[in-house]
């Protein structure tokens, strides 16, 4: 068992070794191939070195690395040297990752597009980062740190609440609205991509199903789906008679299959449909698992 044990932690480390190597690469190439050369701030201490590229002339990765000093000191304060050195080392492997990808023409000039390329590569490499319990440094601290103090709010948010303030600082120093409002695209892009690749797997529908049929449901969303469903009792406030209420959660894409059900069994039947963006249990993320 200990063995086992073992050969678990092992491949555990090679796998999250593997993300933060090629997570920083992803996340640099929207930075490098699209962003950076069409003068787009994407917020955070990427935007920030963006603009101070523009005013000093100095390699948009090697100001990455230099904003990124003081906050990776108090990231060591505050969250430990296990976490900061693997913070360490991503934000160095952007930082160079960005050097080797700055490109003096962007692969498209279409604004649109190079806010969606970049927005989207900029997200996938976060989010991978932050699944391997490390951060690209910079925002990305700070999130982690304002997460503790606010876990309700999503990751994505906060992330765009901070870059966000940073775009409309880009506006007046480039003096150019039109790249700074795609420079919110960009950001507005990142929030999306990021909670999706965060989250994406939680999504899900939260279901109450109110039906004299309940017996008949039931079995069928247990047999033809194979998910739990669970009878909450109740009663009607009007007529007092007792009732069944069926619960249940499904993934999205199973969702169609006990609407059907439902309409089959009890046209009548009164459904509440809500959704759910964090399921904690069998058959989703564990109890345990590490809040992003």
């Amino acid at each position: 068992m200990k063995q086992v044990i073992l050969t678990y932690f092992q491949k555990d480390q090679i796998r999250k070794g593997i993300m933060m190597t090629l997570a920083p690469a992803i996340y640099a190439a929207g930075v490098g191939l699209f962003l950076e050369p069409n003068s787009l701030a994407p917020g955070g201490v990427t935007g920030i070195s963006v603009i101070a590229n523009r005013v000093t002339g100095i390699q948009t990765g090697t100001l990455i690395l230099l904003f990124n000093i003081p906050i990776l000191l108090i990231g060591a304060w505050k969250f430990g040297m296990q976490f900061i050195l693997s913070t360490v080392y991503c934000t160095v492997l952007t930082s160079l990752y960005t050097n080797l990808f700055v490109r003096e023409l962007a692969l498209t000039e279409d604004l649109f597009l190079a806010a969606l390329a970049g927005g989207a590569l900029m997200a996938v490499g976060m989010g991978l980062v932050f699944k391997a319990g490390a951060t690209t440094g910079g925002v990305d601290i700070i999130v982690k740190l304002l997460r503790l103090r606010f876990p309700y709010v999503r990751t994505g948010n906060l992330f765009l609440m901070i870059d966000a303030c940073i775009v409309c600082g880009s506006a007046l120093v480039f003096r150019n609205l039109e790249r700074a409002l795609y420079a919110g695209l960009v950001i507005f892009i990142t929030s999306v991509v990021l909670d999706a690749v965060l989250y994406g797997r939680d999504g899900a529908k939260l279901v109450y199903i109110i039906s004299d049929q309940y017996a008949c449901i039931a079995e069928r969303i247990l047999r033809e789906l194979n998910i739990g469903a669970t009878y909450i009792s109740g009663a009607g406030a009007y007529s007092g008679r007792e009732k069944r209420v069926i619960f249940c959660v499904v993934h999205k894409n199973l969702f169609p299959k006990i609407e059907e059900i439902v309409k089959q069994e009890d046209s009548l039947a009164f459904m509440i449909v809500s959704g759910a963006t964090e399921i904690y249990g069998e058959g989703y993320k564990s109890l345990y698992a590490e809040k992003y």
